[in-house]
């Protein structure tokens, strides 16, 4: 089993963590029980990690599994590794558990919607605590062993199971000044001004098609590509920038941009929640029905979500 390691020049060490948890425990199932992950993931990850080494690092008994002495030396290797790590750095342990639950999402979602309900997530008759990956990049849910994830996007994800939670209806915003400066009128007069938009200008596109007007970004436009820094750079009276609700509620209340015009246009994109292909973990349930409730889902779309199998 040779491959071409030039195609591939680093070790994949995503999948040292479920080596290392199944050469310890002796069993895949065991170590999916400490990592929190399915067994599915951690099949997948030795399976990733035997392929790119070209070699056979466990053999499969009836029960759990044994190393190989090829497995044997790499799981030396590896703990010697771990404990260097640890011994020699501060850095963050993990926490793990039944009730911990690894949710990922890009940093306009995570800072501006779940942070503010993080403490109503993780609180309740079962209590949950929720690791928070912060990703601009779509992770492989079940390798990487992550529960769930909220993006934005257009549509369903091949390999994923997910199910739509809300849909914004956007509208012009900028800071006080800049807004009061602007004042009501034409759509046509927003054009006098720098809009800034974020990674794509489909929003812009769609509230000027709207109103009848076709628009292309200009140079004087400016582009950013996390949502947060479009907020600030409206805040800081840079352009006109479009509220995404619900994730500007609490800017808006607070004063910090205000609404320039109140006419809206729905946004292209859209608000999902993905999940793994397979039966997910109770304690990964329990939190999709929280987040269901807090976007206002029915619960009929919930449970058929978390009942789906592909």
């Amino acid at each position: 089993m040779n491959m071409d390691h030039s195609l591939k020049p680093m070790l994949p060490l995503e999948t040292l963590r479920g080596f290392e948890a199944a050469a310890r425990t002796g069993s895949f199932s065991a170590a999916a029980e400490q990592l929190n992950i399915t067994h599915g993931a951690i099949s997948r990850q030795i399976a990733k990690l035997e392929q790119w080494l070209g070699l056979k690092l466990f053999e499969r008994k009836a029960r759990g599994v044994s190393l190989t002495p090829e497995g044997q030396r790499l799981f030396l290797r590896t703990s010697e590794a771990f404990s260097l790590i640890s011994d020699t750095t501060d850095r963050w342990s993990e926490p793990r558990g039944p009730a911990v639950v690894r949710l990922t999402s890009i940093p306009s979602i995570s800072g501006l919607w779940l942070m503010p309900r993080l403490h109503m997530l993780e609180a309740g008759p079962t209590p949950l605590r929720i690791v928070l990956d912060v990703d601009d990049h779509q992770a492989d849910l079940a390798d990487e062993g992550l529960d769930l994830s909220i993006r934005c996007g257009r549509g369903k994800i091949p390999g994923r199971i997910s199910v739509q939670l809300f849909e914004e209806h956007c509208f012009p915003v900028a800071s006080p000044q800049l807004a009061a400066e602007i004042g009501k009128g034409k759509p046509e007069r927003l054009l006098k001004y720098r809009l800034i938009h974020d990674s794509d200008a489909s929003a812009w596109r769609a509230w000027f098609s709207a109103r009848g007007m076709d628009y292309r970004p200009r140079q004087e436009d400016r582009r950013f590509e996390d949502y947060n820094l479009v907020l600030d750079a409206a805040a800081h009276g840079l352009g006109i920038a479009l509220a995404r609700p619900p994730l500007t509620v609490d800017q808006l209340a607070s004063g910090r941009i205000a609404m320039v015009d109140e006419r809206t246009a729905l946004n292209p994109v859209s608000y999902w929640l993905d999940r793994p292909i397979g039966r997910p973990r109770e304690a990964a349930a329990e939190l999709v029905r929280r987040i269901g409730r807090e976007a206002g889902l029915q619960q009929e779309k919930v449970e058929a979500f978390l009942a789906a199998e592909s």
